[in-house]
């Protein structure tokens, strides 16, 4: 039985799924084993898997049909046999020294859970972009973060969300102790894990180093995409309430800001009475009012306009 269960949920990603395969076979340690979940991929994913077919080490689990993607992650979860275990998206890779870098600081600190890293930045031509890099690592304060303990866990992955769960090798029994991932979430369920560790009593770890590549490309950014991210998104919020007075300042200041961009793409979309509903519960603003008042226009008039006031700054 291997040490490290090293999970990729794919879809339709074949392209790059090889890369990600690949990252993992290029590991200076050994004892993993390898399972690639596919959620109902159309492309080439399955012809892909047949060619590593002879590699005893890589488990290739395929849904028939698309199940969601949390649902994939479980699935990849619950086949883990692994004392440790990362999951990480197939169109990223990891460095040759991730795992024997974050195993032996979870061998030699029994007490830890899990050990989070940094990561580069590249391109869909697997270019790393280094000003990109330094900027992420800005934007969620990991060069704030002291290598060693992370002390106070919930406002570091909730306030701050410094970790990334694909840079991060987690105890298979800490995981298993909340559940791993939510049902049925398509977006935000990485912020939610990690939340629910805290609030568990979990202890992490910080390692600043860059151990893993999170890859940005096109495919990322789509309209339907950002609807259902804030959707999502406001069901994650919704799903806590702290005893922290400034954290739980911090959920409501974000509450309101998703409820009111959700509620604009709604109106915008044409789901009138739902978009009108999320900004009745939104604080006064200049950009909920304007959107009640384009909520008046024919749904054809609307995406300029909103298109406009996107632009606008956050009042």
């Amino acid at each position: 039985m291997a040490k490290v269960t090293v999970s990729i949920p794919t879809y339709n990603r074949a392209h790059f799924l090889q890369v990600a395969i690949e990252s993992v076979l290029a590991q200076s340690y050994s004892d993993w084993e390898l399972i690639v979940c596919d959620d109902g991929s159309t492309d080439g994913t399955a012809d892909l898997m047949a060619s590593y077919e002879g590699d005893r080490r890589i488990r290739y689990l395929r849904h028939p049909e698309n199940i969601g993607k949390s649902n994939n992650m479980r699935s990849g979860f619950l086949a883990a046999q692994g004392e440790y275990f990362i999951k990480f998206d197939d169109d990223d890779r990891l460095t040759p020294e991730f795992l024997a870098r974050t195993v032996a600081i979870l061998d030699q600190h029994p007490e830890l859970d899990f050990v989070g890293t940094d990561h580069w930045i590249i391109d869909g031509d697997n270019q790393r972009d280094e000003a990109a890099t330094r900027a992420n690592s800005r934007q969620w304060r990991r060069d704030r973060l002291s290598p060693g303990p992370i002390p106070n866990l919930l406002a570091t992955v909730f306030i701050h969300q410094s970790l990334q769960v694909g840079a991060t090798l987690f105890r298979y029994s800490a995981l298993k102790a909340v559940d791993f991932m939510r049902q049925d979430w398509q977006n935000c369920e990485d912020n939610d894990l990690f939340v629910r560790l805290a609030l568990a009593g979990k202890q992490a770890y910080y390692l600043p180093e860059l151990l893993m590549e999170y890859r940005r490309h096109p495919e990322q950014n789509t309209p339907a995409r950002a609807r259902r991210y804030l959707a999502d998104k406001l069901q994650y919020l919704e799903a806590f309430q702290f005893e922290a007075a400034n954290l739980e300042q911090v959920r409501q200041i974000r509450l309101a800001e998703t409820r009111l961009l959700l509620g604009l793409r709604l109106i915008e979309q044409g789901e009138t009475a739902q978009g009108q509903a999320l900004l009745r519960a939104c604080p006064p603003s200049f950009k909920a009012t304007l959107g009640k008042i384009l909520a008046q226009f024919p749904v054809g008039m609307r995406s300029p306009l909103f298109t406009l006031l996107r632009r606008l700054p956050h009042s």
